[in-house]
């Protein structure tokens, strides 16, 4: 990878930079930096790559979307930038590489940049190497993302289980999980509101599937007569419950309305509405009253 040693910050149109590698960012996080740069500026400049296109002078993103996009929110029609040589391929390595090299990030962020890394040709050895990650844990991770393990992935980034122990209950069965759990516990490496959590974790597993969203096709189970039955009497019983509501409602209105139509009656009663200033009634409601009592 060729860049100079000491890039230049130039000032580039916001219109003008490609993000190569695109990402869904929080909208709570960004909303803070947008925030942050309204009030004290951008204390870290973005990081781009010139490229000459046939309408001119272009610009490719290595690293900071979220400053861009602040810049781009804030009405800014320039930013400054640090611009530096290198290819297309190493734009996206190193995009990949800062993003991984953050110290919080999402599970599907993780499996993202590691899954981009390794399609790219890279090994898990050279992965490890740029990331700054251990060579155990990347491997584990891989082995996790070849499986569509999100949900033991999410787990293990929010540190509710050892990668070790994810590994081993993606490649076990029902008998296998427990061994690993059992096996995690005799070795402290879950105990007590962990332990639970990741219990909870593989029922979740167990019922709602491997990924973070259920996307298996649901099981379409044939109605029975009696089954249909059933769900017609429980279907007439609500609606015969709505029908007493809606009578007890309307008895209630009426006796209500029948109550206030005598006292509006009352001349003494009124009298003493102006005196407190309580002698007005809502438009639909005066309507009523004078309906009822024309009537």
């Amino acid at each position: 990878m060729k860049a100079e040693a000491v890039p230049a910050v130039e000032m580039i149109p916001v219109d003008l930079v490609n993000v190569l590698n695109p990402r869904v960012r929080s909208k709570k996080v960004f909303k803070e930096i947008i925030s942050n740069i309204a009030e004290i500026g951008l204390k870290k400049p973005i990081t781009v790559t010139r490229r000459n296109s046939p309408d001119g002078t272009k610009y490719d993103l290595v690293c900071g979307q979220g400053r861009l996009e602040a810049y781009r929110s804030l009405g800014q029609r320039e930013i400054p930038a640090l611009v530096i040589k290198a290819e297309t391929e190493d734009c996206l390595v190193m995009s990949l590489v800062e993003n991984l090299a953050r110290r919080q990030h999402r599970a599907i962020d993780l499996l993202h940049d590691i899954e981009g890394l390794k399609k790219r040709g890279y090994s898990e050895a050279e992965i490890a190497k740029k990331t700054g990650l251990t060579l155990e844990y990347v491997r584990g991770v891989i082995r996790l993302v070849e499986k569509g393990e999100h949900r033991l992935l999410r787990a293990v980034e929010s540190g509710q289980i050892p990668v070790s122990t994810a590994v081993m209950i993606a490649n076990a069965d029902d008998a296998g999980v427990q061994h690993a759990l059992q096996q995690a516990y005799e070795q402290n490496l879950l105990r007590g509101k962990k332990l639970l959590a990741v219990k909870r974790l593989i029922e979740q597993r167990r019922r709602r599937g491997k990924g973070l969203a259920n996307t298996q096709p649901r099981r379409v189970q044939a109605l029975s007569s009696d089954a249909l039955l059933r769900t017609y009497r429980e279907d007439a019983d609500k609606k015969r419950l709505l029908v007493r509501k809606a009578g007890a409602t309307h008895d209630r209105l009426v006796f209500v309305t029948e109550a206030l139509r005598k006292l509006l009656a009352d001349e003494n009663f009124v009298t003493l509405l102006r005196a407190e200033g309580l002698d007005t009634l809502p438009r639909n409601l005066a309507e009523r009253f004078q309906t009822s009592m024309q009537a």
